[in-house]
């Protein structure tokens, strides 16, 4: 088996879809597998920490591949992620203390130990790569770390020290927060911000992987919520992507596409990557079959090999269009097209352990529901625009509302309604 787009894409729909017991199957083997890849880290790497390979079968036991799969050094920071979402949508303590935070900080230590100093005093990685970026050929290894590599070092670091903080542990904390300041920022292209490949290469024609993309999805370093700088660095990197065209893409490029546009509020994009791969690479049995089917020129790959992640990310796609939470603020219909005028969901899941149900009429959101199953602070982008609105449920003192965000502060098993006051 492959573990990056293969397995990761896969158990994107998991978590907002409400589906923890499905992804935590995935966590299980993983942590049950977790001494042989860490023996494998040893022999492979001899270095402390762990690193998991890239190509393996069903033991963690690695198989070949090309080489940029077999050395890579951060395949264990991306299936980190999954242990990381896991936690946010549950928030279960134990899985916090007794899986998230070792299997993090296990990672986080292989990734120091990787890592080298330079010159200027920035810590990299000996070799870089970008997955499947220049194939399997020699520059395919890039002479400065990749936005892709370095995304998911970035954000093991501060991650592990975000649960740090959160077990209280502030040794901890104050170690994977030093490392963090001595590594480099993301590559960006001077003038136009998007991102880059690696440092002074861009993406220089139509590929299939966005992952140097890494940092705006799925690991959200860069967001629309921080403002404009983060904006215009989604923007550009977009823009650049449909300058570059989709002849090079297979079907979960569409997908993952579109989770990148929901990411920056663009439902029109989102919907049209989602329609093109639902109707030019999926058989009519619903399996992706990698390639376009359609004799539309979508992409030149008109192969059929089926693959699951094109089908699963594309659900994750829709659902980040309905509902998004990873900067621990909820936002109720994100990136639909303006001529989504009425649209509802039921129990989607979001990060504090939030069950949200929601609809839309005529272009209005009237009515929320929000199940608290282990309460909280309950943070809501105010969804109602200028309508006035209702919240029932909780009591008057535990609301507090800003110009564009609810806090409610919740319970255990609370419930709570919010309704447009202009809904009958």
């Amino acid at each position: 088996m492959r573990k990056f787009t293969n397995t990761e894409l896969s158990y994107w729909p998991a978590y907002s879809g409400n589906h923890l017991e499905g992804g935590l199957g995935f966590l299980n083997w993983l942590w049950n597998t977790k001494s042989n890849a860490r023996a494998w880290t040893k022999k492979f790497f001899d270095l402390p920490g762990l690193n998991v390979p890239m190509t393996a079968d069903l033991n963690q036991n690695q198989i070949g591949g090309w080489h940029q799969y077999t050395h890579s050094s951060t395949t264990a920071a991306w299936l980190s992620h999954h242990f990381y979402l896991h936690w946010r949508y549950s928030m279960d303590r134990e899985f916090l203390r007794e899986r998230a935070y070792p299997f993090i900080k296990e990672t986080a230590v292989f990734l120091e130990a990787v890592t080298e100093k330079g010159p200027d005093g920035k810590r990299t990685l000996p070799l870089s790569s970008s997955p499947e970026i220049n194939n399997d050929q020699l520059d395919a290894w890039f002479s400065a770390i990749t936005n892709y590599d370095l995304a998911l070092i970035r954000w093991t670091f501060a991650t592990a020290a975000e649960l740090a903080d959160e077990l209280d542990l502030p040794d901890d904390a104050v170690r994977w927060r030093k490392i963090l300041s001595e590594m480099p920022d993301l590559a960006l292209d001077l003038e136009t911000k998007k991102m880059l490949v690696a440092q002074d290469y861009p993406l220089l024609h139509s590929h299939r992987h966005f992952s140097h993309l890494m940092a705006i999805h799925p690991l959200g370093l860069v967001r629309w919520e921080n403002g404009a700088t983060d904006r215009q660095i989604i923007n550009a990197s977009l823009a650049d992507l449909k300058r570059l065209g989709s002849s090079q893409w297979c079907g979960y490029s569409f997908s993952w596409l579109a989770n990148l546009a929901a990411r920056a509020r663009d439902g029109k994009t989102a919907e049209e990557a989602l329609e093109i791969f639902s109707t030019a690479f999926c058989l009519r049995n619903s399996f992706h079959c990698n390639g376009d089917q359609s004799g539309k020129d979508y992409s030149g790959f008109t192969y059929r090999p089926f693959t699951l992640e094109g089908n699963f990310a594309a659900a994750a796609g829709l659902q980040e269009m309905l509902l998004q939470s990873y900067s621990g603020v909820i936002r109720l219909f994100p990136a639909i097209p303006d001529t989504w005028k009425n649209v509802s969901f039921k129990t989607l899941r979001a990060e504090g352990a939030f069950l949200v149900s929601a609809e839309r009429r005529d272009g209005r959101v009237a009515r929320v529901e929000i199940s608290c199953e282990k309460g909280g602070l309950c943070r809501l982008e105010n969804p109602f625009a200028d309508c006035p609105f209702n919240i029932a449920g909780v009591p008057e003192n535990s609301v507090k509302i800003t110009d564009n965000e609810i806090n409610i502060a919740s319970g255990p098993g609370q419930k709570i309604v919010l309704t447009c006051a202009f809904e009958t």
